[in-house]
């Protein structure tokens, strides 16, 4: 594994910490799980407008 660094907004680093929190899991695998998700709907993106 690759780790990087993150700067965060103390805004949405308390959204993502409430989320976390609620779901029982670490902030960073919300964080890690929240930017997959995100790379694939732009991938799909990217190939629809191909």
């Amino acid at each position: 594994m690759v780790r990087v660094t993150l700067s965060l907004e103390p805004s949405v680093a308390l959204f993502y910490s409430r989320i976390a929190n609620s779901a029982g899991y670490p902030l960073e695998q919300i964080l890690t799980d929240a930017l997959f998700k995100l790379a694939g709907e732009l991938s799909l993106e990217a190939i629809a407008t191909e």
